[in-house]
């Protein structure tokens, strides 16, 4: 999976468009890297990065709007203990570049974080190995503008064609071409030319006086020709479904009882719950409710659970992170037992542990922050139907809308956004209002099938935290817990 050749393309891709221009190479790195490095500081880099992005919508028949934006810049950091100084600036030249630089390396002598808008050793450069799961091109290019419009157009006109109860359809088209180059104060050179698409679609269904939603879409990174009308059947059909199945819906009913979660989205609960409480720097500061359990049993038999950020396409892959460490694939929790937490260097170092590949930033103006990549349980040995027969009565959750979750508690709250009510083994009726209320390490113990149809989503997932989103992916086969809160309208 280590390639030499891509990973020399995309570093000359980023020299291209981040450094020549602005009469910069990389002795002006080395010499940054050394002005940082003063006595008191441990670590230091750069991050430098190019952004071009499009997106276009459609909505009432029409494209509505389109945009199109370029943003680039370079972040720079010092590292002192635990403290962080770090500086950011738009302008690209050497002036700007030592200016921030002199600004970081004060942490050295003063031993507190700082944050500003704008050598000690040396280290020869090495370029940082990476993997190669995309292609270098710029997917906003993939397709011409009248193409772009002209695909909106045609999922518009599938979507009307499914029922006559479709009233309304909003599609949205976006495509970004990402360039990062990551310079280390130990010498490591590394870079990444980063394509990412997503098509997203709503449609609303009227019977009567009443209205519904449904919703689908996709992405990763690839180019836009990836939507081709397979693809767009798919997305097209799972979100009139939804919109009508909707129409049917009933008050979901609420307490204790059995809760099946379908494969491949559902995982969003498995993210928010479990996922952010194994990110390295809740457990090093001790405010996750996995803090020093390594070792323990945190889940039931059979449940394990990776961080992958190596799968080839995929939304939330990279070939490097943002700290410039090649990504991996990080079992976190094993057959139930806890085995590690995802790591950024910084986190990393203070632990005695190595870095898992999970440094991740939004931009060159955000701090790097240990991040999901694409988190999943693997499969079981249970057929779908076999975990739905088994359920005398509960709830069949296909798909989530929003939740919230207490990092330091564990505690959940998720909307289910399309379920079933259960009873004999058998969906009787689509219910409305679910919510599913529990604690992530306990939820995860009460899981009694799994599923053997294990499934990713298909490219929508955005995480936040401290203010940052970045791409990401979720998966799951279909689970069946025993004993969660559902609360309901009924």
């Amino acid at each position: 999976m280590i390639a030499v050749e891509p990973t020399l393309e995309r570093l000359a891709t980023a020299r291209a468009l981040l450094l020549e221009p602005y009469g910069l190479d990389e002795s002006h790195l080395r010499r940054a890297l050394g002005l940082i490095m003063v006595p008191g500081v441990d670590d230091a880099d750069l991050y430098f990065q190019y952004t071009r992005s499009e997106g276009w919508s459609l909505e009432e028949g029409i494209v509505k709007t389109g945009s199109f934006s370029i943003d680039q810049g370079v972040g720079v950091r010092a590292v002192s203990g635990d403290k962080t100084a770090f500086a950011y600036a738009d302008d690209l030249s050497w002036a700007v570049l030592r200016e921030a630089a002199e600004s970081v390396r004060a942490i050295g002598r003063q031993g507190t974080s700082q944050r500003a808008a704008i050598g000690r050793r040396r280290a020869r450069t090495t370029v940082a190995p990476a993997r190669a799961l995309y292609g270098a091109h710029d997917p906003i290019g993939t397709l011409d503008s009248a193409a772009k419009v002209a695909l909106l157009e045609r999922v518009e006109r599938m979507a009307r064609a499914r029922d006559p109860r479709i009233v309304q359809v909003m599609a949205a088209l976006a495509a970004e071409y990402d360039v990062v180059l990551i310079a280390r104060a130990d010498g490591v050179l590394a870079a990444d030319v980063r394509p990412l698409v997503r098509l997203s679609l709503t449609v609303i269904a009227q019977q009567g006086d009443r209205r519904e939603v449904g919703s689908s879409g996709g992405g990763g990174r690839f180019g836009l020709d990836h939507f081709d009308d397979g693809v767009l059947t798919r997305y097209v059909d799972e979100a009139v479904q939804a919109a009508l199945t909707n129409l049917e819906s009933r008050p979901a009913p609420a307490g204790e009882m059995t809760v099946v979660l379908g494969p491949g989205w559902p995982g969003v609960l498995l993210h928010e719950a479990v996922g952010h409480g194994l990110e390295g720097d809740f457990n090093r500061k001790g405010s996750s409710a996995f803090a020093g359990r390594i070792g323990q049993r945190v889940a039931a038999k059979g449940v394990t659970v990776l961080d992958d950020g190596t799968l080839e396409g995929r939304r939330g892959s990279l070939n490097v992170d943002d700290e410039g460490c090649a990504t991996q694939r990080n079992v976190l929790i094993e057959d139930g037992v806890l085995r590690g937490y995802l790591q950024d260097r910084l986190n990393a170092r203070l632990m005695g542990v190595r870095p898992t590949g999970n440094g991740r930033r939004e931009s060159y103006a955000h701090l790097p922050l240990p991040r999901m990549t694409n988190t999943y349980m693997l499969a079981g040995e249970h057929d779908p139907q076999e975990i739905i027969a088994s359920v005398r009565r509960g709830l069949y959750a296909t798909q989530f809308g929003g939740g919230q979750v207490d990092i330091t508690s564990g505690k959940f709250v998720f909307s289910a956004s399309s379920a079933w009510w259960v009873e004999n083994g058998r969906p009787v009726y689509p219910v409305k209002g679910a919510t599913i209320i529990g604690n992530g390490p306990d939820a995860l113990k009460r899981v009694v099938m799994i599923g053997n149809d294990l499934a990713l989503d298909s490219g929508v997932g955005t995480c936040g935290k401290e203010g940052q989103s970045v791409p990401v992916g979720v998966g799951q086969p279909t689970l069946r817990l025993d004993g969660l809160t559902v609360g309901g309208t009924a």
